[in-house]
């Protein structure tokens, strides 16, 4: 039997790569994914009516508990499969100016800073890993 596709707008997500800058370097926020507690960044599905800042400003406060600043520029997109078809994901850099106590999704997920070299190790994900150092390159353009 296959498998049902999801509705429409579901293949359109949005992810931050969030940030702070230290006195020793940039710092990266990783969270973990709620099934294989994979270390990825906050990703979601655009929600009808929100824009892709906008839905990932969302996510990252309900997955990670962080608010901050988009940056002007996208770092980029990637695609992956999942409900038989291809997501689009489109990446923006998060300037986190606060860290939250206790946020909707503290239960499911770890959070994690780590120096902006050591981040890129831990993902799981090759296009995760090239987006952070994207990202990482014009950082101080």
């Amino acid at each position: 039997m296959p498998r049902k596709s999801a509705p429409s707008w579901f293949y359109e997500q949005s992810a931050v790569i969030p940030f702070r800058r230290r006195q020793h370097g940039v710092e990266i926020l990783l969270i973990t994914s709620r099934g294989k507690k994979r270390w990825i960044f906050p990703k979601g599905v655009i929600d009808p009516g929100l824009t892709a800042r906008g839905s990932a400003l969302k996510e990252a406060r309900e997955e990670a508990g962080i608010e901050g600043k988009i940056l002007e520029n996208p770092v980029g997109e990637y695609h992956y499969e999942k409900w038989n078809g291809s997501i689009r994901v489109q990446v923006f850099a998060m300037e986190v100016t606060r860290t939250l106590e206790h946020w909707e999704e503290e239960d499911e997920r770890e959070r994690k800073w780590l120096h902006a070299g050591r981040a890129a190790d831990r993902l799981d994900r090759k296009e995760l890993r090239s987006m952070l150092r994207r990202f990482l390159r014009h950082l101080d353009d």
